[in-house]
Parts: structure tokens; sequence; C-alpha cells
């Protein structure tokens, strides 16, 4: 599970925020918190997609399950086959 948030943590900061050095904890905001928006959402999902074979339905992409690195990673876990 760390592996997945490090992962997914990487992912967010490289990306999205396009900041490496960017210190992303397990449970800072990133919808709620205006980290990121509704478009990196769909990159998100893309590489969620890629990386563990989770894609997330649209309606899914939200604040309530997707707004810290500790949610992605529950909802990714729980999604896995």
């Amino acid at each position: 599970m760390q592996e997945m948030r490090d992962a997914i943590r990487q992912y967010i900061v490289t990306n999205l925020i396009r900041n490496p050095k960017y210190k992303l904890g397990d449970t800072d905001k990133l919808i709620s918190g205006g980290v990121i928006d509704s478009f990196s959402l769909v990159e998100l999902s893309l590489f969620l997609e890629e990386k563990f074979g989770v894609r997330p339905d649209d309606t899914e992409l939200n604040a309530d399950n997707m707004d810290t690195v500790q949610m992605i990673a529950d909802y990714v876990e729980s999604h896995r086959q």
C-alpha cells in the first residue's frame, strides 16, 4: 500500500502539480484544497488505469473519492481485481 501511495504521490507532484519538490502528504486535500482541478482528475484517472488497471467512472472523479493520496490509494485497492 505504501508503494501505491508513493507512486500516486509521485505522479501528482510531477505531472499534475509539475513541482517534483512539492511536499504532498497522504492526507493533504487535493481538490478541496485547490491543489488540482477537475481536468487533472481526468489525467489521474488515465494514470490509475495504466499503472494499476483501475479505471474510475467519471462520476467517481470527485472530492468524495479522490481528495487525498490516501483516498485515491484506498479507492484503487478496493477496485483492483
